[in-house]
């Protein structure tokens, strides 16, 4: 991993991929945020909107830490990547997938209404952000597009020229989370249905050779996120194809 130079008065240049800083104060402070939306994406996942007032902001890419108390005392603590773009709304969303068994997603999917409130302590993690400096590569899997969706958008709310490209994989047209804010820098990937005369199977070199061909001056830098087999997957294609393996980022889960 290479360093993140930094300016006079502490102010990151972001000249060369790196880690970002990440405030010790906002990793350890827990905030009441209170639940004011649920949106429905898919099936099986749902965007949460939540105001946090002291949110001291965050960058795409970055996750928080969420906790459920219990009327008894027990609690449930679970990270989730942030989906919204940063602004001051005072307002930051995060689109869950309803996992089987799951203690916190069960939670939200079937119990949680607008006005329940939930702790939250973050932002956390300066590896995967990505402060909008650089021409990036987005590769997805699931619910893996929730941190680039928040990249995406970040780029289109501020009007940014600097190259961004997606690839995400979806089981079917059905599951594939955000579908209707889509633009043209997204490639959608079926791995078990898909329209009609659209191919099915999951990312395969090809499919990565025409964004690798729209490599910008001073290449890509690659954002992967998804479960273990599809981060590996990904990028053992992505350095077949020429991507420096130093300028890959990986966030799994799963």
């Amino acid at each position: 991993m290479t360093e993140t130079t930094t300016m006079p008065g502490g102010t990151p240049r972001f000249a060369v991929p790196g880690r970002i800083a990440v405030s010790e104060q906002a990793e350890s402070t827990w905030q009441t945020a209170t639940l004011t939306e649920i949106r429905r994406e898919t099936p099986h996942a749902a965007t949460f909107r939540l105001a946090v007032p002291r949110w001291a902001g965050h960058l795409p890419g970055q996750h928080l830490m969420l906790r459920l108390t219990a009327g008894d005392g027990y609690t449930a603590q679970r990270h989730y990547s942030i989906a919204s773009a940063p602004d001051d709304s005072g307002h930051i969303e995060l689109t869950l997938d309803r996992v089987p068994d799951g203690e916190v997603s069960g939670w939200f999917h079937t119990v949680a209404r607008p006005g329940d409130t939930i702790d939250v302590r973050g932002p956390l993690s300066g590896f995967f952000a990505w402060p909008g400096d650089r021409p990036a590569l987005l590769l997805g899997a699931g619910s893996g597009v929730v941190p680039l969706m928040s990249m995406i958008r970040h780029h289109r709310a501020r009007g940014l020229e600097v190259p961004l490209r997606m690839l995400v994989s979806a089981r079917g047209p059905e599951e594939l989370i955000y579908a209707a804010e889509l633009g043209a820098e997204t490639t959608p990937v079926f791995t078990r249905s898909a329209p009609a005369g659209v191919p099915v199977g999951r990312v395969t070199a090809a499919h990565l050779a025409p964004l690798l061909a729209e490599r910008p001056p001073g290449g890509w830098e690659a954002y992967v996120c998804g479960s273990n087999g599809f981060a590996e997957h990904v990028s053992r294609l992505l350095v077949r194809a020429g991507q420096p393996a130093d300028r890959i980022r990986i966030e799994r889960f799963g």
